[in-house]
């Protein structure tokens, strides 16, 4: 059964709500006929395959691919390329994702672990000095805060499983982009300008991004020469080279010895990395995580992801439940994250580490004992207590315990697929906005500070799934999601936003699957995020007044995510989707508009 794309009152609704704030919304049977922000075309309907990226260069150079003869994970790697150039602080070769893959011929669903792991010298209190946790910016700032690079070991890994191309030649178009240069935007700027004092303090940094000590200007051609020849080197040597040789030697003195001014008046701890830590990270293919929700079978990513379960419980738990009217399905979409977000926090971590109970954590029984704990008159008190799935379900209690996530915010999502049928989603990151802000001289490449998403001390009582130790994966919000119908792709998506993708997926989900929004509404639809915290956070165009009524309450939040997707629609096109406005706005292509 595959869910019908809906026209109608409620899509003129959703529609109108989103351009409350500023969201155009596409009609259900319509593609907008001139771009968007910056030249960005966001809703794309056609045949052949499908690109839908953040930036509009990386879309290209995915679809040039395509229309190449490559298939979606040569597009995949080859627009993620172009992303570490043109969104270098979301992404990059110093940072790592999750890649989720549907193969057509044998209709199985694949991920790859891009996880960045810590140093073998990293123990549970690499975090604490003098008994008290380190303040959360300075360990982004600082080489501590820097974990084993995943995403060149996953671009390989993903070419080496199922491209037709080699890195040398998927690596092409990002290499173009990044000798020739793109147009600055007015995103580039802002986020420039909001990493201006860190990058003033590393001169590599400050050599890259800033122009005589300020962000380029808007309408400039930015170049990077060094990411170029960096990529030439991945293309000739493979990517053992950053892994091994002297540009890992490269990496790890960074990490040690970052380059900052003597001038700056940060403090910037040196990190643990060491050569051994790069010469042994591998990118491991592990099963993915999968739910049925309302006949649907949804794939996503396990352990250290939370993406897989916790969205997968929340659908659990809204199978579970009458979600009645659009009010009713809101306040179940946001009790069922609360309860979904307290077990991630619980029991969610490296699997080589602790004993995640996934299994039990996605079973139905786990679902219904949680879904009864929903009131339809009364929103729970919050944060809730953390279930326990043990396999004896029957009790509905709660106390009024729980913690939130720490996850940083600078991710980026890519979705593509290709006229044989396979799709990637792939999440990939440099944690917080510009990473750990520190460029590797004479590379072109920011650093990771993924370790910051580690625990820097313990919040579960003893049972932290989730505190730092030797060559261990932080725990990861990212949700790269296929979904199928009957066998075949119906929907593929993912977005940015830290702890906030998980609920930008789900949220998107219950526009579509539950709301009868077709996927641009669903995307650009006003979000609300709840994390088993006091406070929902919501967009301000986010309808609040019935769930108020509930007992839920509201801060402002004035973006939430940036999700992409592509949906294969009844008639064999291919409907892709970019955000029409958040984080500047998305862009979406196929390779051909109609037969």
């Amino acid at each position: 059964m595959r869910p019908s794309r809906p026209t109608g009152p409620l899509v003129a609704l959703v529609a109108a709500a989103a351009l409350a704030i500023g969201v155009g919304v596409a009609p259900a049977s319509a593609h907008p006929p001139h771009p968007g922000h910056g030249g960005k075309v966001p809703v794309a309907t056609g045949y052949g395959g499908a690109v839908a990226t953040v930036d509009a260069d990386a879309t290209k150079v995915g679809l040039d691919v395509l229309r190449r003869g490559g298939n979606a994970v040569d597009a995949a790697v080859a627009a993620a390329a172009t992303l570490g150039v043109t969104e270098p602080f979301s992404s990059g070769i110093g940072g790592g994702g999750f890649f989720v893959y549907y193969d057509a011929a044998s209709g199985q669903v694949h991920t790859i672990d891009g996880r960045e792991t810590a140093p073998a010298a990293m123990r549970s209190d690499a975090f604490v000095e003098n008994g008290v946790p380190i303040p959360f910016a300075d360990a982004v700032t600082s080489g501590l805060s820097v974990g084993v690079p995943g995403t060149p070991r996953t671009w390989a890994t993903a070419l080496e499983q199922w491209g037709s191309l080699d890195l040398r030649r998927a690596l092409r178009g990002a290499t173009d982009v990044a000798r020739r240069g793109f147009v600055v935007d007015q995103t580039f700027v802002d986020q420039t300008t909001a990493n201006l004092a860190r990058f003033s303090a590393f001169r590599s940094s400050s050599d890259l991004f800033l122009r005589r000590g300020a962000p380029p200007a808007v309408g400039s051609v930015f170049r990077n020469r060094d990411l170029a020849e960096t990529y030439d080197l991945l293309a000739r040597k493979g990517v053992d080279a950053l892994y091994t040789g002297r540009l890992a030697e490269e990496i790890v003195r960074t990490v040690q010895d970052p380059p900052v001014r003597r001038s700056s008046p940060l403090v910037v701890r040196p990190g643990l990395l060491q050569l051994g830590d790069l010469a042994s990270y591998q990118s491991p293919l592990r099963p993915p995580t999968l739910v049925s929700y309302r006949g649907l079978d949804v794939y996503g990513m396990a352990p250290p992801s939370s993406g897989g379960s916790t969205v997968g419980e929340a659908l659990n738990i809204l199978e579970a439940s009458d979600l009645g009217d659009t009010t009713q399905t809101l306040h179940h979409y946001l009790e069922a994250s609360a309860l979904a977000f307290a077990d991630r926090n619980r029991y969610v971590g490296d699997p080589a580490f602790v004993d995640v109970p996934l299994e039990e954590l996605l079973s139905d029984g786990f679902a219904a004992e949680r879904a009864c704990l929903i009131d339809p008159t009364t929103a729970l008190p919050k944060p809730v207590a953390p279930g326990a799935p043990d396999g004896d379900y029957a009790a509905c209690e709660t106390t009024a315990v729980g913690t939130e996530g720490t996850d940083g915010q600078s991710t980026t999502h890519l979705t593509t697929a290709d006229r044989w049928g396979n799709v990637v989603a792939y999440t990939l990151t440099i944690e917080s906005l510009g990473g750990n802000g520190i460029v590797v001289p004479g590379r072109g490449f920011l650093l990771n500070n993924e370790l910051t998403d580690f625990n820097f001390t313990d919040t579960q009582g003893g049972v932290d799934p989730n505190l730092p130790g030797p060559g261990k994966r932080p725990r990861s919000s990212m949700a790269p999601t296929i979904i199928l119908s009957d066998g075949a792709p119906f929907l593929a998506l993912g977005s940015p936003g830290g702890s906030t993708i998980i609920t930008t997926v789900l949220q998107i989900l219950v526009n579509r699957l539950e709301l009868g929004m077709d996927l641009p509404a669903a995307v650009a639809a006003p979000r609300a995020t709840q994390r088993n915290t006091v406070a929902v956070q919501a967009e301000p165009g986010f309808d609040r007044t019935a769930l108020q009524a509930l007992g839920h309450t509201f801060v402002d939040n004035p973006e939430i995510g940036a999700a992409t997707g592509i949906e294969f629609l009844d008639d064999g096109s291919l409907l892709a989707v970019a955000e029409p406005v958040r984080r500047g706005g998305g862009s979406a292509a196929v390779v051909a508009r109609g037969r």
